[in-house]
């Protein structure tokens, strides 16, 4: 059975370099990196919740902010994404191999 995912994009503006430094490493584990502090994301609500728990343990809630655009689900999306410059990809799901 596979769990249903949700397509997210998570934009966030921190004000210390060193935690956007280690935000922007929890990021690249969670999903694909777009732009500075823009990443797109496949998650189940399990990793959902786990990365929200996550992402408070490390941000400074009167100095930072993050947000996590829910999208819908991750099989039913097609991304209408006008795109300058580099290519844009969406994120498509790949076996993993254990």
């Amino acid at each position: 059975m596979v769990k249903e995912e949700h397509l997210y994009i998570v934009v966030y503006d921190i004000g210390d370099p060193k935690r956007w430094r280690r935000v922007f490493r929890l990021m690249n584990g969670y999903g694909d990196w777009v732009q500075l502090s823009v990443f797109q994301c496949r998650l189940s609500r399990q990793r959902h919740a786990e990365l929200i728990a996550l992402l408070d343990g490390i941000i400074h809630n009167g100095e930072d902010h993050l947000v996590l655009l829910d999208l819908g689900p991750a099989e039913d999306i097609v991304p209408r994404v006008v795109s300058l410059g580099k290519t844009f990809t969406p994120v498509v799901r790949e076996p993993v191999i254990v």
